[in-house]
């Protein structure tokens, strides 16, 4: 049998593939090239655990060779020898453009262990767990805050049963986006910056569940999620019982259909940002406030604070948003998702995050002036890490550099949530 030798960019875009990678692997080559990544071939455990390191190997030491499993359009185990190195578009002085892979079909059968961190890591990924972080500290935030205005004003039980409820509903919206994201054809067209920030989490691309069982694991998050919110009403004050179930309501929905149908929010120019602003900000930290104030927060001084500590981790967290849809923005037009970065241009959309960036100061420095002198601190730090980002998004906007601003306004939305929460903490 020919051996199969297939060419890809940066991304992972399948650029070239010879004969004997169609009579390996089954597909045509009209069916891959410029379409589909070379991680179509391989599991996704093996993606997940070995690839990053065959590619850095491949860099450093010019080649990588090992042997491992592949899959043809069947879905047949191949037992394979397979070699990688680095392609550059003229010669080794330029930068790198992508990888050369050489497959030969082998006679042995090869074993690929799958480690338990990877089964954990696999999880991780298809949940996205790790970016509830923008949902659990704006909860802690209001926690802090009822710490610092006066004694045993918050219920711990219900703090906790919320706490937990907010990360299920997270969860599953997650799931249930990439969910219809694959249904309406986004994570197909999407070849763009294969990084965790953009696209999604490509667990059902990678083959790590099916599109059926997504389905049915984001129904399952969205029903814990609900056990979580009943056991926060009943450990919460019985003044705020309506406001904790319309707010639950409410943020669910909006999460729900940010994605699904009919309403497919994303797509329906600045609504998406809209619903991912109160949904992750004034929703939040006011349904926070209700879910575990111990009294009757409606009529109290401390709704108004509740529901202004929101605006600015919205803002932030709209930002996390609005960068993330550069990478992604070709795929999203050509299906339909019509965001801001599709509406405007990924030019123009530099300054719609420094205006959302400048927003937030302005309301934090509200906020100092008003609840706490200490948010100056969050305050400055924050603009001084979000002027940095904007300058290397003004730089690199168009280029997979961007990654790097991408990961940092994920930290700036963190970073002000925790000196926030220290602020209230240390008076």
């Amino acid at each position: 049998m020919k051996k199969s030798t297939i060419t890809c960019d940066m991304e992972g875009v399948i650029e070239t593939m010879n004969e004997g990678a169609e009579k390996i692997f089954g597909y045509k080559k009209e069916e891959l090239i410029g379409i589909k990544r070379v991680s179509i071939f391989s599991p996704g455990e093996i993606v997940l655990q070995n690839v990053a390191n065959w590619l850095d190997t491949a860099v450093k030491n010019g080649i990588y060779e090992g042997e491992t499993i592949f899959l043809n359009k069947n879905k047949e185990k191949i037992n394979a020898k397979i070699r990688i190195t680095p392609t550059f578009k003229n010669g080794k002085d330029n930068p790198q453009t992508g990888y050369c892979g050489v497959t030969e079909v082998i006679d042995k059968d090869v074993n690929v262990k799958i480690n338990t961190s990877t089964n954990l890591i696999k999880w991780l990924a298809i949940t996205r767990l790790p970016f509830t972080s923008a949902s659990i500290l704006p909860i802690f935030v209001i926690a802090a805050y009822f710490a610092f205005v006066g004694d045993d004003l918050f219920n711990s039980s219900a703090l906790i049963f919320s706490l937990m409820g907010v990360i299920f509903a997270h969860l599953s919206v997650n799931v249930f986006n990439d969910y219809f994201d694959n249904l309406d054809g986004t994570d197909e067209k999407n070849t763009q910056y294969f990084q965790q920030v953009s696209g999604g989490s490509r667990a059902i691309e990678l083959g790590l569940i099916t599109l059926s069982k997504t389905k049915n694991l984001a129904y399952v998050l969205c029903l814990i999620a609900i056990i979580f919110g009943v056991l926060t009403v009943m450990s919460a004050n019985s003044s705020n019982y309506f406001e904790i179930f319309l707010i639950a309501k409410a943020a669910l929905s909006l999460g729900y259909y940010y994605t699904a149908p009919p309403f497919r929010l994303v797509s329906r120019r600045g609504l998406g940002e809209l619903t991912i602003f109160l949904t992750f900000g004034p929703l939040l930290t006011l349904g926070a406030a209700f879910a575990i104030f111990d009294g009757d927060l409606m009529s109290s001084e401390h709704f108004i604070n509740c529901l202004l500590l929101g605006i600015p981790m919205g803002l932030l967290t709209t930002n996390i948003l609005l960068i993330n849809q550069f990478p992604d923005a070709e795929s999203d037009k050509m299906t339909g998702k019509n965001h801001l970065v599709v509406t405007f241009g990924k030019k123009k959309s530099r300054w719609v995050y420094l205006s959302v960036l400048v927003l937030t100061l302005l309301v934090s420095i509200y906020l100092a002036i008003n609840i706490n002198y200490l948010i100056f601190v969050a305050t400055a730090i924050t603009g001084l890490f979000g002027f940095s980002i904007i300058k290397h998004l003004f730089k690199y906007y168009k280029s997979r550099e961007l990654v790097k601003s991408n990961w940092n306004t994920i930290l700036l939305q963190a970073v002000f949530c925790i000196i926030l929460i220290l602020t209230f903490l240390v008076q």
